[in-house]
């Protein structure tokens, strides 16, 4: 089991890895589409310029493909800003896998302000549930067992308060612009169906994130498995993570793509 240093805030525990991990896949995408467009030339571009043509070329298709041809353009930039987010936070757990391990020992004690923000929890019982387990492997005496693991370094979409986020934002503004064209037609598409209230409110919200987060964490999950096995775990290693990386793609993919479709059954006109 890996843990990560938490903190509480208004009444919210915020898990200090994920916040890491999200600034620095937008830094990311933001250095990358900087760096691939830096140069732009209508003569023979460069590379990096083929490869992000071809991306905007790909997320324009996946974007006409559900709305409207005139005001598709209106949403490429969201559409791509989603899929290099997606696509490098899917990625960026592949590349490192940074953690440390800590024990009691003669020489060296846990302090106890970082045991209260590996346990930290708006529940006071499984605060305390927690704090025995932790207490237990801290102190564990058995020559195989590491001790307590934080993680400090893995893919934000494998946090599901992320793809949640990601997956609210994408709903919200779907309604948003549901209302702004018709605040009528809104009302009669989202609350006179029994279907359409039980998709809006409940199979979207959860369908959505949970495809993206599922998806990564087992991968993830794996990935610690087989680095712990040693030599053995190499073989199955690195498969698993040439089809993580192929996964993690396809889940960039659908991610967009149903966002996509979930815009389009707000503005187009047949809608």
């Amino acid at each position: 089991m890996h843990y990560s240093l938490r903190f509480e805030w208004l009444g919210m525990v915020f898990d200090i890895s994920t916040i890491l991990m999200i600034l620095v896949t937008s830094l990311v995408v933001l250095l990358l589409c900087i760096g691939m467009t830096r140069n732009l030339t209508s003569a023979t571009p460069s590379g990096a310029q083929n490869v992000m043509e071809w991306i905007v070329d790909f997320v324009t298709g996946i974007t006409k493909s559900y709305i409207t041809p005139k005001k598709a353009a209106g949403f490429v930039s969201l559409a791509l800003t989603l899929f290099l987010y997606i696509f490098l936070g899917n990625q960026l757990g592949l590349v490192f896998n940074v953690n440390t391990a800590h024990h009691n020992g003669p020489d060296h004690q846990v302090s106890e302000k970082v045991k209260d923000m590996l346990t930290a929890s708006t529940n006071e019982q499984m605060k305390q549930q927690k704090v025995a387990k932790l207490e237990e492997e801290l102190n564990s005496t058995d020559p195989s067992s590491h001790g307590v693991v934080i993680g400090w370094w893995k893919s934000p979409t494998a946090t599901p308060s992320v793809t949640f986020a990601l997956a609210f934002i994408v709903l919200l503004y779907a309604h948003y612009l549901g209302i702004k064209k018709s605040f009528t037609g809104w009302l009669k598409h989202t609350f006179l169906n029994p279907i359409h209230i039980l998709e809006e409110f409940i199979i979207k919200p959860l369908t959505l994130p949970l495809r993206l987060f599922g998806n990564i964490f087992a991968g993830e999950v794996l990935i610690a498995f087989l680095l712990g096995v040693g030599i053995f775990g190499s073989i199955p290693l690195f498969l698993w993570l040439g089809y993580s990386v192929f996964v993690g793609s396809v889940q960039a993919f659908i991610f967009t793509t149903l966002a996509m479709v979930y815009l389009s059954q707000q503005v187009n006109e047949d809608h």
